[in-house]
């Protein structure tokens, strides 16, 4: 399947996982391709109704690690041109290798199904801490990897190339809205990681980013999805508690020196055209309330 296959045309596309990335993700789309019809899976029951009511055909779908429900509700979410898998992987919650028999059992519904386009959601965290620029190809292998379950997910569904096209899209640390770095360490004292560089995306550029590809075409890559700008954890901590009034972190310096990697987004920037929002984490929009819910 060539990659120009997968262009605007798709007007049927499946979110499995439409919480805090894949819910704005969906009324984004909606607002700006009203004739694409967008289904997305949740495991709350209180959320089908707001799916409802942003025009979004809203399905429950438990994954543990396998799906307990109906064959035709799982036909119907599964029958459309493009899934986008945004599944938290929640490995410190669950036994080594779960998250991958969760994206194993997608796999298998992707394969009796229609989908010719996928975006895999995975994560910046698969890298290790290489005291360096780092790009896609650094990690390819779970041995290679910071997390390797995440790694293993992401292999098993490039697997699915050449008869789908598949886009891996590592995301950095997903912050905006109701996300905000400094309400993590307000308070605390004598910070190590002052001089670390971030590698962080806000929401709105990353679900930005994610149309961006399914208007141009998805294509069979991996990229990385990172702000531009990587500057200190120190100026962010601050700058983010200043806004809000918290009381700011302290930091000490060490004659060792973190380690510390810098996520490269130039593979994204050569194949796609996007206007980054918001560049600089030091200006990423935050509020206390998340305005998508």
């Amino acid at each position: 399947m060539s990659d120009k296959d997968s262009k605007v045309e798709k007007k049927q596309i499946s979110i499995l996982g439409c919480g805090w990335l894949g819910f704005p993700l969906a009324q984004r789309i909606q607002s700006l391709h009203s004739t694409w019809q967008i289904k997305g899976s949740t495991t709350s029951v209180s959320k089908i109704n707001t799916f409802v009511e942003n025009r979004i055909e809203g399905y429950l779908l438990p994954l543990n690690p396998t799906f307990d429900v109906e064959s035709a509700k799982l036909h119907s979410f599964f029958n459309v041109d493009t899934l986008i898998i945004s599944l938290p992987p929640r490995l410190h919650n669950h036994e080594p290798g779960f998250y991958v028999k969760q994206i194993d059992a997608v796999i298998s519904e992707i394969r009796n199904s229609r989908i010719r386009d996928i975006i895999f959601i995975s994560s910046t965290g698969i890298y290790p801490e290489l005291n360096r620029i780092v790009m896609e190809q650094d990690v390819k292998t779970p041995e290679e990897s910071a997390s390797p379950d995440m790694v293993a997910a992401e292999n098993l569904v490039a697997a699915l190339r050449p008869n789908r096209n598949v886009t891996i899209l590592r995301l950095g640390g997903l912050l905006g809205y109701n996300r905000i770095p400094g309400k993590y360490v307000q308070g605390q004292k004598d910070m190590a990681t002052g001089s670390i560089p971030v590698n962080y995306i806000h929401r709105d550029d990353a679900a930005g980013m994610i149309i961006t590809i399914l208007e141009t075409g998805i294509v069979n890559e991996t990229f990385n999805i990172v702000a531009p700008i990587h500057t200190s954890r120190r100026d962010v901590y601050e700058t983010s508690c200043a806004q809000f009034g918290w009381e700011t972190p302290t930091f000490v310096d060490s004659n060792i020196k973190p380690d510390f990697k810098v996520i490269s987004g130039a593979k994204f920037d050569h194949h796609y055209k996007y206007g980054f929002k918001f560049p600089d984490p030091l200006k990423f929009y935050y509020s206390l309330e998340d305005h998508s819910a």
